[in-house]
């Protein structure tokens, strides 16, 4: 006689474009409706499905603001880092030495080592590009930023970084600055982008954290001795000027 279920009334079911409620999870109303419908909620702006439009918005408005950049090199480095400190003073040699070489200058836009890029690249003609990034505390795009875009997703402007940009140099930073190093050492690693080269810049300040790569990490067998080789580390602003642009193909 079969199943007794497979007998009984079909559930109640609502397709909306590619998504199937049924039973419990059936929404009334149709989408026109709520579309078109001014004495609803406002909720709806804060679901997923809303979110996607505006991550979708933010990737179109990078793309369309960066498609026609130059060859570019992203510097990053403290928000911290104060005007006068010898870390400000080679962000700003570093900004004007990647110009001069024909780069345009990427950063997060923010004040300290970002401002201090963006300021030497715009001191030497060239294009200073700044990405921003909705924050509590912070303080908005630099003076020196020639193309602003900001974004409310970190993952967003991640991609904004690798995307447009031939390779990293790294000033001292905080825990954002360690996030973009390492993913970049990722997709490096990981084949994800090709001829991509890293610097840091500062060997008092990374030397200890390459010690721990080298005698932790690869020690205990988790990364091979090569992927150290995945990035160079100096003192002179001139060999990071020649190291990424070498290896970018200039």
């Amino acid at each position: 006689m079969g199943n007794p279920e497979a007998q009984g009334p079909p559930p109640e079911e609502q397709r909306l474009g590619p998504v199937v409620r049924r039973r419990q999870q059936v929404k009334p109303g149709t989408t026109d409706q709520r579309l078109l419908d001014t004495v609803g909620d406002s909720d709806w702006v804060h679901t997923d499905p809303w979110r996607v439009m505006r991550i979708q918005s933010e990737f179109v408005e990078g793309f369309g603001a960066l498609a026609e950049l130059p060859s570019a090199i992203s510097v990053f480095g403290s928000a911290r880092t104060r005007p006068g400190d010898p870390e400000y003073e080679a962000g700003v040699r570093l900004g004007k030495g990647l110009a001069e070489a024909g780069f345009a200058v990427i950063t997060g836009g923010g004040p300290g080592a970002m401002e201090a890029a963006n300021k030497g690249a715009r001191e030497a003609g060239g294009i200073s590009v700044g990405l921003g990034i909705e924050l509590p505390y912070e303080e908005g795009l630099n003076p020196h930023v020639d193309i602003g875009v900001n974004f409310r997703y970190f993952f967003v402007r991640k991609t904004m970084f690798v995307k447009y940009a031939q390779g990293f140099v790294v000033l001292p930073g905080g825990f954002g600055t360690l996030d973009e190093l390492f993913e970049a050492l990722t997709l490096v690693q990981t084949r994800k982008v090709t001829r991509f080269p890293i610097v840091l810049y500062g060997s008092y300040y990374w030397g200890g954290l390459v010690d721990w790569l080298h005698n932790t990490l690869v020690a205990q067998g988790k990364a091979s001795g090569r992927d150290l080789l995945l990035f160079h580390v100096t003192d002179d602003v001139d060999e990071a000027v020649t190291l990424v642009t070498k290896e970018a193909g200039r």
